[in-house]
């Protein structure tokens, strides 16, 4: 059985119930999220995969 899991599921799930947990949390994971969206973006490293 091959199974493959991708990192952006996981990393939404984390950030989410972390949200949840800590709201003061929220300004440093957006801002975390956008920069490595934005050097993804730039280094054309779309296909990361786990």
């Amino acid at each position: 059985m091959n199974t493959s899991i991708s990192l952006g599921p996981i990393v939404s799930l984390t950030a989410g119930i972390l949200i949840l947990l800590i709201p003061r949390l929220l300004n440093y994971i957006v801002a975390i999220y956008l920069i490595v969206i934005g050097l993804i973006g730039l280094f054309g490293v779309g296909t990361l995969r786990l």
